[in-house]
């Protein structure tokens, strides 16, 4: 026991991995699965993902991380973890504050089975449009409502994804200071666009991947379409040998943190739970609105606008709007 101690603190400091438990899948001998754990330290990872940087994780080949960005939001993210259960695949949740201050009892299923939490900021803006005082708000709020919806402050992770990955020199250089690793991404499965199919998003996944061999996946876990595309993904992944890697910080977290009872929905408007046959877009209306992804590169055209799409979510009294892209 010792020696492991000891091993373990060394993969830390240095951020390395650490092999997965080598049991199978509890009900599903032919799982996915997650092949093994990288521990990175904040202070050796910056800026991730080649969507955006030169740096990425240390993947082998045909290893993947996935990410879901925007949650919590019932019962897609709630369909989105029993399909990750199903498979035993960890991933890495990218949350906004406040919908992690509506959905709590989500918030801490998300941590309780197993996967990493980061933050998303607190409202979504679009930060390169802000001065960095409300960029620095918007950061801090998210944090701190996520780390209230978990309520124990290591139980959150030090990554952060930058919404509508709209960086700045500025923004990055802040973030730094903040000891936050900023995550881009390698594959976009552009799960937001509007009348995407499950076996679309799964296509053009698979076709950005197979081209790069590796990669941090950037799925949204607030889209009936992705919690549909998700079982097919991991079929697929599967299929062609990829193997799945959970990504976490160095430092302490708590085995499990205390659930909270989620508050009841009513049934005149709750959307369905069951998605199986349900077509995509059923709750979706379009918010069109060009955004710019700036992106470093040496050389090369920059890149063009990007779309996005709002969802209409119904709670338990009034319908809102989620906007996102990333």
């Amino acid at each position: 026991m010792l020696r492991f101690i000891v091993v373990l603190s060394v993969c830390i400091l240095t951020g390395v991995s650490v092999p997965a438990s080598a049991e199978t899948c509890p009900g599903n001998p032919d799982a996915l699965g997650t092949s093994r754990v990288l521990t990175i330290n904040p202070g050796a990872f910056s800026l991730l993902g080649t969507m955006q940087y030169e740096q990425t994780l240390p993947l082998k080949d045909h290893e993947v991380v996935l990410t879901f960005d925007d949650g919590p939001l019932p019962p897609y993210t709630d369909i989105i973890l029993e399909t990750l259960a199903s498979q035993c695949v960890k991933a890495t949740y990218f949350l906004v504050g406040q919908m992690a201050h509506a959905y709590p009892s989500v918030v801490r299923r998300i941590y309780n089975e197993g996967h990493t939490i980061g933050t998303h900021s607190q409202h979504h803006p679009h930060f390169e449009r802000l001065s960095m005082r409300r960029v620095e708000r918007e950061v801090d709020g998210g944090i701190n409502s996520v780390t209230a919806a978990l309520g124990d402050a290591k139980a959150l992770s030090p990554f952060f994804r930058i919404p509508y990955l709209g960086r700045t020199n500025a923004i990055e250089r802040f973030l730094e200071r903040k000891q936050l690793v900023t995550w881009s991404a390698d594959v976009d499965t552009n799960d937001w666009w509007r009348g995407s199919s499950p076996r679309a998003i799964v296509k053009r996944t698979m076709r950005q991947l197979n081209a790069k061999g590796r990669g941090i996946i950037l799925m949204h876990d607030i889209h009936r379409a992705t919690a549909m595309a998700l079982p097919i993904l991991l079929k697929e992944l599967k299929a062609n040998g990829y193997n799945v890697v959970h990504v976490m910080p160095a430092g302490e977290r708590p085995q499990s943190i205390p659930e909270l009872m989620a508050l009841p929905v009513s049934d005149e408007k709750a959307p369905p739970a069951d998605l199986t046959n349900a077509p995509s877009g059923d709750h979706a209306v379009t918010a069109r609105q060009t955004h710019r992804i700036k992106k470093r590169r040496v050389s090369g055209p920059h890149p063009a606008h990007w779309w996005f799409q709002a969802d209409q979510v119904t709670t338990t009294k009034r319908p809102f709007w989620v906007f996102s892209v990333y």
